[in-house]
This record gives structure tokens, C-alpha cells and sequence, in this order.
């Protein structure tokens, strides 16, 4: 878990972390400067408390099975876990000291040597919270970072989930034992005393933070780049609930063979395939999922992955319709598509894994669930629903395109690098002195090609036949 130990320690330099050496590993990677690495699990024995003030049975199950399928997807054993009602969270203790005492009774009892509480805890709050209950606490944030950085594969992912993790421990040093408020020997003939335990390790995450930060701007400027280079295409985002089923989807539309595991975050890295088989003009990506109460910090650390969203020409919003939270899902999705400031994009609802109903919604729910927006119905492991769903996506992505047919001559060097780079070709003709064509694009870039060959605005015409 991502806290600190309160065991003593013999020297400042070397500053214990808990968890069975896990956040030691990355500490000792840090003098080395090399990427991170996910550090070995043997995992913990863990009871998982979920506290809210939901009052909805069902509502409560789905929740607790939630965070109990993050522990367990971070590596612990779940030992037991029980759902808690509270109408207000306690300033100090966020549950109460009388509460706290309960839990970690049922926690002990069950052999467990970690709670975690379903909830975001302050510093302070985890400090009391631990006092009160006599056992190590780690909150829900803790649990997402662990997961994160679990899943996370490319050099990218990895920065950002340590640039996220970092932040969340650095408020949390101070406090968490006595000798890390002791002050190590200053210099000869200085007249200040040394510095805290706490402050060394506060200096050298910020240390590490810079370096992590400046590391991914470079990393950030070649993704940057790579976009620029599909700015002629139309960009297709899958983004959901995590489990939502989008890399599934992803895998039936282009065959792109990514891992499709049935556990939360399996996908943290932005893949992008061609969805049309020539020209490539419809290019989608899947993207990293959400959950309820994501934390900020993950938001801002992923903001440039996320950002491929806000860029796309069409959000391609996939929804689990046989979960039984489906609305309350499509609302956490919407808040958070809103959020990373991609609000405005035009959106196709994919209500997926239809197979999993007893019965089918009628159309009236389907569009209720939209409002008002296009959708599909589908079913990741149906060809037939799947070949629908691409239809659907070209439909809305080529909604404001138009057709022209026009002689292009071959010193037209201009019309032509528009024509191949970001419309599609439908037929042609070559001639003596140029080539007839007859091609689909964007409006703009139709006008474009149109104002090029006739600057007087006359002869060419445009077909206004429905996009293919």
C-alpha cells in the first residue's frame, strides 16, 4: 500500500517504507535513474471496508464488490469485507473512533493485517483513523495508484502512474513517527540545526517528481506528434467505465489482439488502429477506462492520454447494459468526459454485452439512456452486431462530408497532396493531361479542393450523395 511505516529507524538515510518492500525497491531505483518497475507482490491478507452513504442494498453490493475486485486486482487476498453506512464522514477519523475500533475488530478477527477503507482519507485522517483502529489503514486512492501501476507496460504509463504516486505520498511524510521529526547533525561552525528525516525524503521525491515530469514533457512532445500526423483523419475514441467491454470491441473491429482481461484497468496506454480497411481516413482508439471517484491526481497525470478523447471527431461511449449500476456508470463516464474537456465532441452511445440480458430494452430506453444522441446495440463476440457498430461509426463521422467530382490536373500538385492525404479516392480516370475523380471528404477540405481548382466559384459541383 502507498503509506508509510512508523517503525523506528537507525538512520535518517535510509527511510523505511511499508508494504514488504515494495516502495523500497522504487526508492533504491530512484538513485539509479531507471523507469520504474512494478515491484514484487507477495500480498496481504486484507479486509476491505466500503463506507458511504448510499442506502440502497443492491447499490451497496455493487460498490463493495467494486473496491474487493480492486484489492484483489492489486495482488491481496481478500480476507473479508462488510458494507457500512455513514451519513457523514467524522473530520478526524473519518468513521468515528467507536466505528474504527468495530471494524478493526472484524478485520483482526478475520486474519487480516491491512484494512481498506473505500473512501478518500486525508493524511491526517489515515493517521487518526490507524491510532483509533490498532491496524495499518490504506484508502481507496491507494488502491487505484496500485492498480495503475500494475497494469502500466509502456515507459509512459509508468512515469505517469509514479508521477501520481509520488504525489499522493508527499503529503503523507510528516507525522508518521517520532524519528522522523529528529533532526540529523548539521555542518561544522552551522548555525541551524540539521534536517528532519521527513524533509531529506521530502527533497528527494521533489527531486524525483522534476526529473519524472521533465522525462514525460519529452515523451509527451513524440505523442504530440504522432497526433499531429492523424490530424487528416477522423479519430474515433472508445471511452467508458472500466469493464465496459471497449478493448473487446476494439479487438472485433480491427483485429488488434490487445489483452481484453476481464479485470479493472487492463488497458492504461492509448492504441490506435485504422477502422476503414483503405485510405485509413477512420482512425480509433481505446482508451484508459474510468471509475467513480478517479482520482484528480490520476486525471491530471494521464490528462495528455486522456486528451486523445477531447480531440477525437466522435466519442464512442461504451456502456455494460447488462450491469446492474448501468445509469449510475453512464453518469460517473459523462462527468468525467467532461472533466478532460471533451464535452463538446459529438458522441455514439455503444450499449455492449447484450448477450449478458435476460430480456432486451426496447428502443425508447436505448434512447432514453442516449439523449438524443445516435447508438448501437451490440455484442463484442457477435459479427453481425460488430459489423453494425462500424457502420454506425462511419455514419456519424462522415455526417458533415460531401462528395465531389472533378478533372484534376497533373501540375495540381496542391489538389492532389488534399485529395490523397485526407479525403477518400471512389473512382478515377486518368487522362492525357490529368485524372478524373470522384472524392469523399470532410466539408472544409472539399471547399478547399473546390476553391483550388475553380477560384471563381463556377463549373464544379459538388454530388450531395450519403457517405459509404
Amino acid at each position: 500500500m502507498l503509506k508509510f511505516s512508523s517503525k523506528p529507524i537507525a538512520e535518517h538515510a535510509e527511510v523505511p517504507l511499508a508494504d514488504d518492500g515494495r516502495w523500497e525497491a522504487i526508492v533504491a531505483q530512484w538513485s539509479e535513474r531507471q523507469a520504474p518497475r512494478a515491484p514484487s507482490r507477495d500480498g496481504n491478507d486484507t479486509y476491505v471496508a466500503s463506507v458511504g452513504p448510499e442506502r440502497d442494498p443492491r447499490v451497496r453490493a455493487a460498490q463493495l464488490a467494486e473496491i474487493v475486485g480492486l484489492v484483489e486486482n492489486q495482488g491481496d487476498r481478500v480476507a473479508g469485507s462488510e458494507s457500512c453506512h455513514l451519513s457523514s464522514p467524522h473530520p478526524r477519523t473519518f468513521m468515528g473512533k467507536g466505528a474504527a475500533r468495530d471494524v478493526a475488530a472484524r478485520a483482526r478477527a478475520s486474519g487480516a493485517t491491512m484494512l481498506v477503507v473505500d473512501a478518500e482519507l486525508s493524511p491526517s485522517q489515515t493517521r487518526n483513523l490507524e491510532d483509533a483502529a490498532g491496524i495499518p489503514i490504506c484508502d481507496r486512492e491507494a488502491v487505484i495508484l496500485n492498480v495503475f501501476l500494475r497494469h502500466a507496460k509502456t515507459r509512459r504509463a509508468k512515469i505517469q502512474v509514479e508521477i501520481a504516486q509520488l504525489e499522493y505520498l508527499r503529503p503523507r511524510i510528516r507525522g508518521v513517527g517520532l524519528d522522523m521529526d529528529q533532526q540529523t547533525g548539521g555542518m561544522a561552525r552551522a548555525r541551524g540545526p540539521g534536517e528532519t528525516a521527513s524533509e531529506l525524503l521530502a527533497r528527494k521525491l521533489d527531486g524525483r517528481l522534476e526529473e519524472l515530469k521533465k522525462g514525460l514533457a519529452k515523451l509527451e512532445t513524440s505523442a504530440a506528434t504522432q497526433r499531429r500526423k492523424r490530424a487528416a483523419c477522423r479519430r474515433v475514441a472508445l471511452c467508458g467505465y472500466t469493464n465496459a467491454g471497449k478493448t473487446s470491441l476494439m479487438n472485433a473491429l480491427t483485429a488488434a489482439g490487445l489483452s481484453a482481461r476481464d479485470v479493472p484497468f487492463e488497458t492504461l496506454d492509448t492504441t490506435s488502429r485504422a477502422l476503414t480497411r483503405h485510405g485509413a481516413d477512420v482512425v480509433i482508439s481505446d482508451t484508459v477506462g474510468f471509475i467513480r471517484r478517479l482520482p484528480e491526481r490520476l486525471l491530471a497525470s494521464f490528462a495528455s492520454t486522456l486528451s486523445e478523447a477531447a480531440e477525437a471527431s466522435l466519442l464512442a461511449i461504451v456502456v455494460d447494459a447488462s450491469d446492474y449500476e448501468r445509469d449510475q456508470k453512464l453518469e460517473t463516464t459523462l462527468r468525467l468526459v467532461d472533466a478532460i474537456g471533451a464535452g463538446d465532441v459529438p458522441r455514439l452511445y455503444v450499449f455492449n454485452k447484450v448477450d449478458k440480458l435476460e430480456s432486451i430494452p426496447d428502443e425508447e430506453e436505448w434512447a432514453r439512456l442516449a439523449g438524443g444522441h445516435p447508438w448501437a446495440v451490440v455484442s463484442a463476440h457477435d459479427a453481425r452486431s460488430v459489423a453494425g457498430l462500424e457502420a454506425a461509426i462511419l455514419r456519424a463521422v462522415r455526417r458533415d462530408e460531401d462528395e465531389l467530382a472533378a478533372f484534376v490536373p497533373y501540375a495540381a500538385a496542391p489538389v492532389f497532396a488534399l485529395v490523397y492525404g485526407q479525403c477518400r479516392v471512389i473512382e478515377s480516370d486518368a487522362a492525357a493531361d490529368g485524372i478524373h475523380l470522384r472524392i469523399r471528404g470532410p466539408l472544409p477540405v472539399i471547399g478547399r479542393v473546390r476553391h483550388l481548382l475553380n477560384p471563381s466559384g463556377n463549373g464544379l459541383q459538388s454530388t450531395g450523395k450519403e457517405a459509404k
